[in-house]
């Protein structure tokens, strides 16, 4: 087993003068009866057939989700209309849109028009503090705060950012995912070899995940293992939340959280918690439910106490102003080498300065 529990390290240590005049109606019906140049060579390569040999980027996808990468600001219906009539061939034969892409195939796209989108705001390319960097892997070590994608009111997070400070990477895909407010190691596959086969580890719960989160209060010792199942709805804003529910509830999905006492302060607890099942906000709201929330979490959190933190009121000199989540460890199979890994990201410094504050308890 590999096992590397480095500090992260900083991804950036790598009309002709003299010439007849012309009246405005003599121009406009020079206008008008030829394009411009350039208009015309759009127009041309616009009405052209287009053969795309099927890379590592696109092995493996469907058809569908392929040609809506290839066509960007292609409508979807209008993608769906071309594969369903015909128009699209792979290897000169009619496929599904789910049909999966070989490397090599060859795609046939017809001819379209798309209509000009107007101009988004540029993506920061941005680099993340490196754990580990292969040729088919990217693991980083995550700030609190940033999402992992755009969406939901973010204009974009760690992937999109990423693949803008690397415009030559042919492939860039996140493996999983964490919450924008959580912390730590994040893996981003470079081929789609290498996401299919760490996901499926994940699917399988063939990872170990560890989090350190401060809890209010004190944790009880004998509260090793938290088994409640969780509900994932919509609130009256619209916000994703969860919370726990009966284990026979039709709703409720069965969620599998292990504790262990780090450390103790007074009036709070460290913990390491593994996560054996992956649900949304899973830790937050288990520690939630026993009564011990996550410092500065601000969906199930205590509120009062957040905010004396964020203004420094609760520990002199001392303000915190984000959550104490953490996702330190992650262990599971190199999609390569089949080596078990084990990365570690040490604690962000404020989180570590604010155990530095706590009266720590024997």
């Amino acid at each position: 087993m590999v096992r590397i529990i480095i500090g992260a390290k900083s991804a950036a240590s790598r009309a002709g003068k003299g010439g007849p005049s012309r009246s405005a109606d003599s121009l406009s019906r020079s206008s008008s009866a030829a394009p411009p140049i350039a208009a015309q060579t759009a127009d041309r390569a616009a009405a052209q057939v287009r053969q795309i040999a099927v890379d590592e980027a696109g092995e493996g996808q469907r058809l569908d989700n392929f040609l809506l990468r290839e066509l960007k600001g292609a409508p979807k219906t209008l993608v769906y209309r071309i594969i369903r009539s015909g128009e699209v061939r792979v290897n000169k034969g009619r496929a599904a849109a789910d049909t999966r892409l070989v490397l090599g195939d060859l795609v046939r796209v017809p001819p379209l028009r798309l209509a000009e989108r107007s101009e988004a705001p540029a993506v920061p390319g941005r680099e993340f503090p490196l754990l580990l960097e292969d040729e088919v892997l990217i693991a980083i070590d995550k700030p609190a705060g940033t999402a992992v994608h755009g969406g939901s009111g973010v204009s974009s997070g760690v992937i999109e950012q990423l693949r803008r400070a690397r415009p030559q990477a042919r492939f860039l895909e996140l493996v999983h995912r964490l919450d924008r407010e959580t912390s730590g190691i994040l893996l981003i596959a470079k081929k789609r070899s290498a996401l299919t086969a760490l996901q499926d580890q994940f699917r399988q719960r063939e990872t170990g995940k560890t989090y350190a989160a401060l809890v209010i209060g004190a944790w009880p010792e004998a509260l090793k293992v938290i088994d409640v199942a969780l509900h994932k709805y919509l609130d009256a804003q619209g916000e994703r939340r969860v919370r726990a529910v009966p284990q026979d509830h039709e709703d409720g999905r069965r969620s599998i959280s292990l504790v262990r006492v780090v450390q103790r302060f007074a009036g709070f607890t460290l913990l390491d918690v593994t996560i054996k099942t992956g649900r949304t906000h899973q830790i937050r709201v288990h520690l939630q439910q026993a009564g011990h929330p996550i410092v500065g979490d601000d969906k199930y959190g205590d509120f009062a106490l957040n905010h004396a933190l964020a203004r420094g009121e609760t520990i002199p000199g001392c303000r915190f102003d984000h959550m104490f989540l953490h996702a330190r460890r992650l262990a599971f199979d190199h999609p390569v080498s089949g080596q078990r890994m084990e990365l570690e990201a040490p604690l962000p410094a404020e989180c570590a300065t604010l155990l530095s504050r706590l009266p720590a308890l024997p």
